[in-house]
């Protein structure tokens, strides 16, 4: 696909939170942005939102929406059930995709998804939290060598109970594919990962807690052990009773260390510890709201210079390493996962 200077036309799959919040009101300010159609499982739903951002199409069947060759890009913000099925027919259909996390609930549906025409180069799996600029600059450290051998790194992400009512779909097994892990842990999991460049992982212990006989799990713990000695220590949960909801992660490593929120780097040197912490611009927004905008920038300029989108084959060990820590609370023990 050669550069274009026409607006990239995107359509939204889910008009639930995700959308409502985040995707439909960044897409409908953004440069170089047609948002042009919305679909939902409840029309009635989806012709209210699509007044509110004014988009001039509701399509009432995914079939009409992967056959509208008008349509360049698909965002899909549907519960994690219909993640598997709705990007590979979109990805069938020829149109790029940006599918909000998780790709699939298991390791296998990743791969299937994966094995769709156009997956190497028109999919893009939603992890914005990779997009924080914190997290952007922590990355630049780690990848430079400059904090050493990252040998530790613990991240927790607490949000106080009552962010998930009873009847939410998250707290639908079968739908969601568990409880706080599936939903915030992914995310974390995925972050620390990432940092590494995806080591190869070693071995998982997990162990979870469900209040007042839950399908879905509310808080969960695991240990995952990584190739050359790292360990990922990471906390979940959606009933802290605090006074706010907390998201932390601390890097360690032979030569420095690091956190975000508040994003502190100490190297190391030859005077001693150092702070080297980089003063980041500041925005105009909190760090939620630029990741995502971050995010979805990077999925509509790469299809406006006709590039390719990395393919995500890191989302197989991801949700493999989801289905080790839900095996492993259910075997009680730990979960060896070399080759």
């Amino acid at each position: 696909m050669s550069p274009t200077l026409q607006p990239v036309r995107i359509a939204v799959v889910g008009a639930g939170a995700i959308a409502q919040v985040v995707h439909l009101p960044i897409l409908s300010k953004m440069r170089g942005v047609n948002l042009a159609g919305l679909h939902d499982a409840d029309s009635a739903k989806a012709e209210t939102i699509a007044g509110r951002f004014n988009i001039p199409i509701v399509y009432k069947a995914l079939e009409d929406l992967w056959k509208d060759e008008s349509i360049d890009a698909i965002v899909v913000c549907t519960p994690s059930h219909l993640h598997e099925q709705q990007t590979s027919e979109a990805l069938e259909a020829g149109k790029y995709v940006l599918c909000e996390k998780p790709l699939a609930l298991t390791g296998e549906g990743a791969a299937r998804v994966l094995e769709s025409p156009g997956a190497d180069s028109r999919l893009m799996v939603g992890m914005n939290q990779r997009f924080r600029p914190d997290a952007s600059a922590l990355k630049t450290f780690v990848a430079g060598g400059e904090l050493g051998d990252i040998f530790y790194l613990r991240a927790g992400w607490l949000n106080r109970r009552g962010g998930r009512g009873d009847r939410s779909w998250r707290q639908r097994k079968n739908v969601a594919g568990g409880g706080a892990l599936m939903d915030l842990g992914i995310q974390l999991l995925d972050l620390t990962l990432w940092l590494l460049d995806y080591p190869q992982p070693e071995s998982l212990v997990a162990h979870m807690h469900r209040q007042g006989g839950g399908e879905v799990e509310d808080s969960a713990v695991l240990l995952l052990q990584l190739a050359g000695d790292r360990i990922i220590n990471l906390e979940v949960t959606w009933s802290l009773l605090g006074e706010r909801d907390r998201q932390y992660l601390r890097l360690a490593g032979t030569a420095g260390s690091a956190s975000l929120a508040p994003f502190r780097v100490h190297k190391d040197l030859d005077s001693g510890l150092v702070d080297v912490t980089p003063t980041l611009a500041p925005g105009t927004e909190n760090q939620f709201t630029a990741s995502y905008r971050q995010e979805l920038q990077h999925f509509v300029d790469t299809i406006r210079m006709g590039r390719d989108l990395d393919k995500p084959d890191e989302h197989i060990t991801l949700m493999r390493l989801i289905q080790a820590a839900y095996q492993s609370v259910d075997e009680n023990s730990a979960i060896p996962l070399h080759n």
